[in-house]
């Protein structure tokens, strides 16, 4: 039977597995690092140091895009619609004309009102003649008195009758000029409710609507339990809020990706709507290309917000029990304790850490699962620094060839 150099190094292996047991079984072996009586060493766990510092915070919610102005486009007068000067859909100017309303009737309305002005002008010239003939006349006591004051009241009603006239061509003109539809703010004008050749009958007509996009407006709602935990959490100075409400905002787009500009709030609602439970708030961000289109969904992070001392711990060492959530720190003893917390929102990786834990204290990081209250515990070292460029690596001993087969 031949015997090959593997078998021999099974039975080795096999020898010394014997003479650990018994040396273990005994409690004399010498070099051991077991318990008394011979248990198993004390797991070595990593942890980390508690030390509050300042944590930014963002808030996100639900939102909507709308213009910053929308604006519904009507005609002032009644006419024939002749003509509509826009895309729909297209951007447009402000001033820009929209629609064109049969002129014809108004432009003969203005040339009867400057003939009225006109012939209220000559009126006027005749009477003030006359009064300033009178004058002297009265002052010599060649016309009686009611003949003067006659004069003068003439000239008086010449001109009042000349600004009624001056005043009724004004309007005129101005009804002549609002046969001529304009956009009142610049942006993108929607579909035409109304097509050539359609009797128009003035401001009960609604014609299309300009909407401006740049800046563009964003409305969400916060909800009432939520502002009503985070004026607690200002108060007892665990969260710091910017200045008046400023934050800064950012929006997230449907397709996860971040639109590139940035915009503050400026407007908070003092209602809580009953409906919804929240509190509506619209953001201003700039808009010049055109990306954020009204009607959108996204999603809303405000940021600004800080806590001052904050407590961060990461998530694979939080454990949930019956009682709710805990860590487990290293006490004085070496042992591990079990803490109970309270912990907040995610930041990155880690919880925010409300309550339960003191500063200086060293929770466990890493093999947590194995552990159970009152376990002792060795504390891992420090992973040794990388080694210095141009310093000479340590020699290793040569790898021995693989046996060859007898």
């Amino acid at each position: 039977m031949r015997f090959s150099l593997q078998n021999g190094l099974a039975v080795a292996a096999l020898a010394a597995t014997v003479a650990l047991a018994g040396c273990g079984a005994g409690g004399e072996g010498k070099g051991g690092h077991g318990g008394p009586g011979g248990g198993m060493p004390a797991p070595e766990v990593t942890v980390m140091n508690i030390a509050p510092a300042p944590l930014p915070v963002t808030f996100e919610y639900v939102g909507q895009t709308l213009g910053s102005r929308e604006v519904e486009v009507r005609a002032r007068v009644t006419g024939i619609l002749l003509k509509r000067n826009f895309t729909e859909g297209g951007p447009v100017k402000q001033g820009q004309s929209l629609y064109s309303i049969d002129a014809a009737p108004f432009e003969a309305v203005v040339a009867k009102a400057e003939a009225d002005v006109a012939a209220a002008e000559a009126r006027l010239d005749q009477a003030a003649r006359n009064a300033a003939r009178m004058k002297p006349l009265y002052a010599e006591r060649a016309v009686s008195q009611k003949e003067f004051d006659d004069a003068v009241s003439t000239e008086a009603i010449g001109v009042a009758d000349v600004k009624g006239a001056r005043a009724r061509l004004a309007e005129a003109k101005l009804n002549l000029g609002y046969t001529k539809v304009e956009a009142p703010v610049s942006g993108f004008a929607s579909r035409s409710n109304r097509s050539e050749g359609t009797l128009v009958s003035g401001p009960e007509v609604l014609l299309t609507t300009v909407v401006q996009i740049d800046p563009i407006w964003v409305q969400f709602g916060i909800p009432d339990n939520e502002q009503a935990r985070l004026r607690k959490e200002v108060e007892a100075g665990r969260l710091k809020l910017p200045a008046n409400g400023s934050f800064e905002v950012t929006v997230q787009l449907a397709d996860g990706s971040d639109f590139p500009r940035t915009g503050r709030l400026n407007f908070y609602d003092v209602r809580i709507s009953p409906s919804t439970g929240t509190q509506d708030a619209r953001a201003e961000l700039p808009n010049p290309d055109g990306a954020l289109r009204p009607g959108q969904f996204v999603r809303v992070i405000l940021k600004g917000a800080t806590r001052p001392n904050a407590v961060k711990v990461p998530q694979r060492a939080v454990l949930e029990g019956p009682q709710g959530k805990f860590v487990y720190v290293v006490n004085d003893k070496s042992q591990a304790e079990a803490r109970p917390i309270e912990a907040g929102e995610w930041a990155g990786d880690s919880w925010v850490i409300t309550s339960g834990l003191k500063p200086g204290e060293r929770v466990i990081l890493d093999g947590v699962l194995k552990l159970g209250p009152g376990a002792p515990v060795k504390i891992a070292e420090a992973s040794k620094p990388e080694a210095k460029p141009g310093a000479k690596p340590e020699a290793k001993a040569p790898a021995k060839p693989e046996a060859a087969k007898k």
